[in-house]
């Protein structure tokens, strides 16, 4: 009970883990109010032997917490899968439910902080407390060459997972990094309807994110 679940060589906290008092909390709440929903740290999305990690901050309430597929069940997931689609990282069609048949290509997603933060934001204690399983995550994959952060706080837990100081490689939207280890790390605006909704991030700006950094991989 609460022991971390290793899957496929990647840790993974189990559906009762009870790391952070605070999330656990707000975690039996939305199992008072919404026992239908998924109500448990959300697992990664995609093929093991994918090249492409794309890193979120945290599951969504109403979206992964409640359906258990990240960003799948709210806005975010709209872009996000969109463009996955458009750039052939993920077949068949986004319908905002883990039965819409969509798989991943070459890609996986998974987030900073498994377990849904009250007000959508974890603290630095449950980031740093969950980067154990990010840790994990990198250094499973066998062929990963790329990670794509969806923000700045997924910037700062990916360098943290790999063992740097956030403060050595700056987030900025569109830029590609090339870590010590050969490890691509692209930075890109979250695609949270707040981004969206405000023209912060748009449609045209994520594609060209992904779109270079599909050539990259490529080259």
């Amino acid at each position: 009970m609460n022991e971390p679940l290793l899957l496929d060589g990647i840790l993974a906290p189990p559906r009762d883990c009870a790391l952070c008092p605070r999330l656990v909390a707000y975690r039996a709440d939305n199992q008072a109010a919404h026992a239908d929903w998924f109500n448990a740290p959300v697992p990664s999305f995609g093929p093991e032997d994918a090249p492409l990690l794309v890193v979120g901050m945290a599951p969504g309430v109403k979206g992964a917490n409640r359906t258990g597929r990240p960003f799948t069940g709210d806005h975010a997931g709209v872009l996000l899968y969109e463009t996955l689609l458009r750039h052939g990282l993920a077949s068949g069609s986004y319908g905002a439910d883990p039965s819409d048949g969509l798989t991943l290509r070459g890609c996986r997603i998974a987030n900073a902080v498994r377990c849904v933060p009250p007000a959508n934001l974890p603290e630095p204690l449950e980031i740093n407390c969950c980067n154990r399983f990010l840790r994990s995550e990198l250094q499973g994959l066998a062929s990963l060459r790329a990670v794509l952060a969806l923000g700045v706080l997924a910037h700062a837990a990916v360098l943290k997972a790999c063992g740097m100081t956030p403060s050595r490689v700056r987030f900025r939207h569109g830029a590609i990094h090339e870590l010590p280890d050969g490890l691509l790390l692209a930075d890109s605006y979250h695609v949270s309807r707040y981004n969206t909704s405000t023209g912060r991030l748009t449609t045209a700006m994520f594609d060209a994110v992904m779109a270079e950094l599909v050539r990259r991989l490529a080259a």
